[in-house]
């Protein structure tokens, strides 16, 4: 059994490039229907600035291959990284 806790402790990483992606910040839950809609991640910044906008991307729950012991895997192919600003 796997407890929603755990999922955030599991790198997210894109099977298309390769990349990691990071961990998971929240799970968008669809309570009415008891599914899970997706993961949200943040997005790395390069800057440690207070003011900085905080982007999160949201991941389809359709877009995760595996979830394995360490890691999650997405097949996102056409996934651009928002430019930290």
């Amino acid at each position: 059994m796997l407890r929603l806790s755990e999922l955030k402790y599991r790198e997210v990483i894109n099977v298309a490039d390769g990349r990691r992606l990071g961990l998971i910040k929240d799970i968008d839950l669809d309570l009415e229907r008891g599914k899970i809609n997706g993961l949200i991640i943040p997005v790395a910044t390069r800057s440690w600035n207070f003011w900085a906008r905080n982007d999160d991307v949201f991941i389809p729950w359709s877009a995760i291959k595996k979830i394995g012991i360490d890691v999650i895997l997405v097949d996102l192919p056409n996934f651009v990284e928002i430019p930290s600003r």
